[in-house]
């Protein structure tokens, strides 16, 4: 026994020795993107809070005046493609403070006159008003010669004319072209967040909640919808009159005039209706059907009804927010809303449903329920977030649809909020300021928390919060401590024991920036455990001392059950915690975060990690599918933030040989994509490329290259990963399969499925034979359709044969072609990124026709923009070498094909890669030459394991 210790001193020293990490860059997360983009992200930065106090500099309305009601009649001629709309407007008003001015907002409207009219009397007549504007704070200011008196009652008459914008906000216009080139213009709105005030002066804040009917005059060929529907006894012929809405914030009416299609249905007595462009009925059905049973699922869940007589859906051309939840008329781009099985993607699939849930629930949380101000955006933001997942698993419990959000906006907010941020609930005022809150920190965020208190409070308790506060506040407006207080209600009332209350655990996540970092010391004699929390962030040298009421629990070895998530213990808002009330033997490995539901991460001593590691090998699925994910990602990020070692990261990664879930490997697949960019320079890149094989070779065989009918749904999903990995890393049976499949395609007709299509093509071509390259090439010559020329010009970049990625790049100087000067341009950098191959083939393009390549466009200097593109890919000396080459020899012979700053650039894209190589690589391929010695990691775990116990041993021999 002695001797065997000795001899494994060193392989235990070696899985010491990479305990030094420096930084390493963020994984290629395979996000869900945030479809809503309904503020301008170019102005994202920290914003210090604001005090509402009534300065100049405040943009919120002064409170004097409330509105009741709005009439606003509308005409427009859109379908001619005219800009121009007139609009009168009529608002019933009450005064709370004694006034003789009524500020409202306006934007972009011109030539208006106004008149107020007293409605507490029977004989009183309009009285002309003195109309000012104030531009920057965009009020619109009537004055009246005599002071309003507070209680009184009034009607507020804008005449006004204005246009169309163009610019995708407000109301405006857009068009579409149909199969036959004729062009089709429509209006359609995008109120959100502050762009009412262009179609009609208004009060446009969301808690100035009030009635509004409204009357679209327009060409009797069009049609008009809005929120609610149509008044038949005041509607005729161009003149579409609707229903009074309910109480509702200006920000969510919406119309649109148009010459759309619709497809409709009805589920539990209410109609839905989806609409888009002309000839595209076939399409709709998805998005119906997602529709009807989203809304029923929620509608049950929520135990409160939808509130109005309706709901559509409609796809508009140009829609830059990507969808809107305007109560009645949920709008989306086009693209959101049209699906088929013949050609259209899982993913697109998933997507519609997705964002369909989004929408729906803000009909209840926004539209129902609004926020008081924009400080409070995650307030709707948040719950529409999580429950879009939510009411996707409720409608289609076989998707396993939290795999998704866990490697989608669970991991984006881990990401995104480990660095400066501001928190959930902040305050804002201007435009500017508003779109800013439009991203992770009202999104994802609150999503991650809000799920973390579901499973946490347990979702019974979590669910009749919601009944409640929905119920107590519907056509109302809210703050987060109404939300609170209707969650402690339902703790109450369902007898929840916690010991601290939902206010004060919510708030210290809700009112703080970031999360924490929770770090786990084991006492393994006395089977217990501490908890120290300060907040994560990516430099672990910034000192803080951030704390929150964390709810924690846990699993073991001996106790590997998941099926409860209810909060075991809660962490005080306190630097460290002892969890004593636990016996947990030694040799057991502990996880907290049960199915990972808490918004957290979690660092554990190295004892506890090799444990854990052992255990994945050994018996995987004791660990909950998420948790084995999450357990990756954290400790990527340790590494990427110098706290553990890459032999950590990889022992935990080597049990994925027997790994058969989606959010797993998408989550090894990100860290593995890096480490792929980076060491294929390597001389001992082989070593890297045969670890991966042998960790995707079963499950890829097992899955192949094919949809197999019947299977798990998230299986889609994982295929698409698999091929993508096997075939970069040079997996034989990957490219066989791949090879068979597109030959299968492009010789017998046999179709490709679309969620496999850039698969197929970009892992078939990489060992396809010239008769199949030349193919392809003349498919892209001739192809008409953008998207599609897109996608063969990718997958031709995927080539890993010399003359043919030769004769693919030389197709850019060919002027005898169909190629246009962007895709041109475009060619090499289908491949440099690619690997090896494609990098040192796109030198040898360049070096022999750098003077043609930089005249395609010379006033773009496309030279100048691949070789730095191409510097981002050199990771080996032979490639820099010959990079160096090419700028110099550029530089001496063309000059002016550059710009001044080129060399510079190119050198320190260069030398970015080769620092994180100096740090990186060393740990790395020492990892990998133990487990190439040793078969498996199996060995040097154990040898940790037993080592680590003899010390234990020792030490208490000692005392």
């Amino acid at each position: 026994m002695a001797r065997w210790i000795v001899n494994s001193l060193p392989l235990l020293l070696l899985l010491i020795a990479g305990s030094q990490q420096a930084r390493l860059i963020s994984p290629p997360v395979d996000e869900f993107k945030q479809l809503e983009t309904k503020g301008d992200q170019s102005l994202v930065r920290y914003i210090e809070p604001r005090a509402d106090n009534n300065s100049v500099d405040n943009y919120r309305l002064p409170n004097n005046t409330v509105p009741i009601s709005y009439n606003v009649e509308l005409w427009t001629e859109v379908h001619k493609g005219t800009r121009n709309f007139s609009g009168v407007v009529k608002i019933d008003i009450q005064v709370v403070e004694d006034t003789k001015m009524i500020t409202l907002h306006y934007r972009q409207i011109s030539s208006f006159n106004a008149t107020i009219q007293s409605k507490d009397s029977l004989s009183s007549q309009p009285i002309a008003v003195v109309g000012s504007t104030e531009t920057t704070r965009e009020f619109l200011i009537l004055t009246h010669t005599d002071t309003l008196k507070a209680g009184s009652n009034w009607t507020v008459t804008i005449n006004y004319t204005s246009q169309l914008r163009l610019d995708m906000g407000g109301f405006y216009i857009s068009s579409y072209t149909d199969d036959n080139g004729a062009v089709h213009y429509l209006a359609t709105t995008q109120f959100e967040s502050t762009n009412a005030r262009h179609a009609f002066p208004c009060y446009d804040e969301p808690a100035k909640r009030a009635n509004f009917t409204i009357t679209i005059h327009h060409d009797p060929s069009y049609t008009a919808i809005c929120n609610m529907p149509v008044d038949v006894a005041k509607s005729s012929s161009g003149i579409t009159a609707f229903q009074t809405t309910p109480r509702m914030s200006t920000y969510l009416i919406a119309f649109i005039v148009s010459d759309f299609e619709s497809t409709g249905g009805e589920l539990n007595g209410l109609p839905q209706r989806v609409f888009s462009r002309k000839g595209r009925q076939s399409e709709q059905e998805w998005a119906l059907w997602s529709g009807l049973v989203v809304e029923s699922s929620l509608a049950k869940y929520f135990g409160v009804p939808f509130a109005l007589p309706k709901l559509d859906q409609a796809g508009i051309p140009d829609f830059s927010a990507g969808a809107m939840e305007n109560w009645g008329l949920a709008t989306y781009r086009e693209q959101y809303m049209w699906w088929t099985k013949e050609s259209s993607t899982i993913n697109q699939k998933t997507n519609i449903a997705n964002i369909i849930g989004h929408e729906y629930t803000h009909m209840w949380f926004g539209d129902l329920v609004s926020i008081k101000w924009w400080t409070y955006l995650w307030l709707k933001e948040g719950f529409a977030t999580l429950y879009s997942y939510e009411s996707n698993d409720i409608a289609f419990p076989e998707w396993d649809t939290y795999q998704i959000f866990h490697v989608s906006d669970y991991y984006s907010a881990l990401i995104n909020d480990a660095s400066l941020s501001t928190p959930m609930s902040h305050y804002v005022q201007t435009p500017s300021e508003i779109s800013n809150r439009y991203g992770t920190i009202s999104y994802a965020k609150p999503a991650s928390v809000l799920y973390m208190l579901k499973n946490a409070f347990t979702d019974a308790v979590f669910r009749r919060g919601l009944e409640l506060y929905l119920k107590k506040h519907q056509f109302n407006s809210t703050d987060e401590w109404d939300l609170f207080a209707s969650l402690q209600n339902a703790a109450d009332e369902l007898s929840l024991k916690l010991p601290f209350s939902v206010a004060d655990i919510f708030s210290s996540w809700s009112t703080q920036v970031g999360f924490p970092l929770l770090t786990v010391q084991r006492n393994y004699d006395a089977g217990t455990f501490s908890v120290t929390q300060q907040r994560f962030l990516n430099n672990k040298t910034t000192v803080n001392t951030d704390t929150w009421y964390v709810p924690i629990n846990y699993a073991t070895a001996s106790s590997p059950d998941y099926r409860q998530t209810k909060a075991s213990h809660y962490l005080p808002k306190v630097k460290e915690h002892t969890i004593s009330d636990v016996k947990i033997a030694s040799s057991d490995w502990l996880l907290l975060n049960k199915q990972s539901t808490g918004f957290y991460r979690i660092l554990y001593d190295e004892r506890n990690y090799r444990l854990i590691a052992q255990g994945l090998r050994d018996r995987p699925y004791d660990f909950h599918t998420r948790n084995r994910a999450q357990l990756m990602h954290d400790a990527y990020r340790f590494v990427d933030t110098g706290r553990i070692s890459h032999s950590i990261l990889l022992d935990l990664m080597s049990y994925l040989r027997n790994e058969n879930q989606y959010a797993p490997w998408s989550t090894a697949n990100s860290i593995l994509n890096i480490y792929d960019t980076y060491l294929r320079g390597d001389a001992n890149y082989a070593h890297f490329r045969e670890f991966v094989i042998e960790l995707v070779e079963d499950i890829f065989v097992k899955l192949g290259v094919n949809e197999i009918p019947g299977e798990h749904y998230l299986n889609n999903y994982l295929r698409v990963i698999l091929v993508s990995l096997a075939c970069q890393v040079g997996s034989t049976e990957c490219y066989k399969q791949s090879h068979t499949k597109l030959q299968q395609y492009l010789q017998d007709g046999v179709v490709i499925e679309p969620t496999l299509r850039n698969q197929a093509y970009c892992a078939g071509l990489r060992q396809a034979e010239d008769t199949t390259f030349d193919l392809v090439l003349k498919t892209l010559f001739a192809s008409t359709d953008d998207s599609d020329r897109s996608f063969y010009i990718s997958a031709l970049g995927c080539l890993q044969n010399a003359s043919q990625l030769k004769k693919f790049f030389e197709s850019s100087l060919d002027m005898s072609n169909s190629l246009r000067t962007f895709e041109r341009t475009s060619l090499l950098d289908t491949a440099h990124s690619r690997g090896e191959i494609g990098l040192t083939a796109s030198l040898d393009f360049l070096d022999a026709n750098w003077k043609a390549y930089g005249d395609l466009n010379p006033n773009e200097k496309p030279l100048d923009d691949v070789l730095r593109r191409i510097a981002g890919s050199v990771v080996s000396e032979s490639q820099k070498n010959r990079l160096n080459a090419l700028v110099a020899k550029i530089k001496a012979n063309g000059a002016g094909y550059l710009k001044d700053n080129t060399e510079t650039s190119v050198q320190n894209a260069m030398k970015s890669n080769f620092d994180w190589l100096d740090v990186h690589r060393q740990p790395i391929m020492d990892w990998l030459a133990v487990y190439r010695r040793n078969g498996s990691s199996s060995l040097s775990a154990s040898l940790f394991v037993v080592l680590a116990a003899l010390v234990s041993l020792l030490c208490h021999g000692f005392n």
